[in-house]
């Protein structure tokens, strides 16, 4: 089998959540690119534009919905109108995230509460709504949930993220557990330091030379070097036997202690 069709995306309709951002946009576009319709789901339609646009010059298809990821009706109304539009869901991803630098002995509750809905119940729930359809559908799906290095290895000053991420990295695996059988793979890219735009709240330059001084590759990674990991989680010929595991892409960030 040729590389092209390994990786092609032909014929699959993927669900962006997070899609407007800069990490999940890099992906929608790549995976328009390679011949998914992408729905690109999030809260600024100025920014899925900007980003369609991308998508549309590449020659590829998508469109932007807006969803509420803290209400299930929210993501299932979603998920209607996707199947209605498009006929099919075969790809989730779900990469809404939002982080905080508070002490921990200062992070007050709602920040708490609003940090775990958007970052973990809203995978939740979205997991829930979407798995509903994949697990009964006849023709094999995949979810992409965006975890992170802080899921694997704690990081200071961003204490509420690091564990919903961790508790994201553990639902996947359950997941992908409980729905092998049904054809519906579950797995985790693990993105080091990339410029997200919840990350640049919390680099200031020491926190920035501490990064550099543990990534043996010295720089932070740009946004489509994502892609093809995320290409080979998603792919249904590429990643046919890909469930449950935790993709890393860190510039070697894991593999560093001193």
């Amino acid at each position: 089998m040729k590389p092209e069709e390994l990786f092609s995306l032909k014929g699959q309709t993927c669900v962006v959540i997070g899609g407007t951002g800069e990490l999940c946009g890099a992906i929608a576009i790549g995976y328009a690119e390679a011949g998914a319709e992408v729905v690109l789901v999030g809260r600024s339609e100025e920014k899925a534009a900007e980003k369609l646009a991308v998508i549309e010059a590449a020659g590829g298809s998508g469109y932007f919905l807006p969803a509420d990821v803290s209400s299930a009706g929210s993501l299932q109304d979603l998920l209607n109108q996707v199947v209605d539009r498009s006929g099919k869901v075969d790809i989730l991803v779900n990469g809404a995230g939002v982080n905080s630098a508070t002490p921990f002995l200062e992070i007050p509750e709602d920040e708490w509460s609003r940090i775990i809905d958007v970052n973990l119940t809203a995978v939740f729930r979205a997991c829930q709504v979407f798995g509903e359809y994949m697990k009964n559908a006849t023709h094999p799906c995949s979810i992409v949930n965006i975890g992170s290095m802080s899921g694997l290895t704690p990081l200071s000053r961003v204490f509420t993220y690091s564990a919903t991420k961790a508790a994201v990295h553990n639902l996947s695996k359950n997941l992908a557990r409980e729905w092998g059988e049904n054809g519906v793979r579950v797995n985790t890219l693990v993105p080091g330091f990339f410029p997200a735009e919840q990350n640049r709240a919390v680099l200031d330059e020491s926190r920035i030379a501490s990064i550099m001084n543990h990534t043996p590759m010295n720089r932070f990674g740009n946004s489509d070097e994502l892609l093809g990991a995320a290409l080979l989680l998603a792919a249904p010929k590429a990643g046919a036997f890909i469930t449950g595991i935790e993709m890393v892409v860190d510039g070697g960030f894991n593999s560093m202690s001193l």
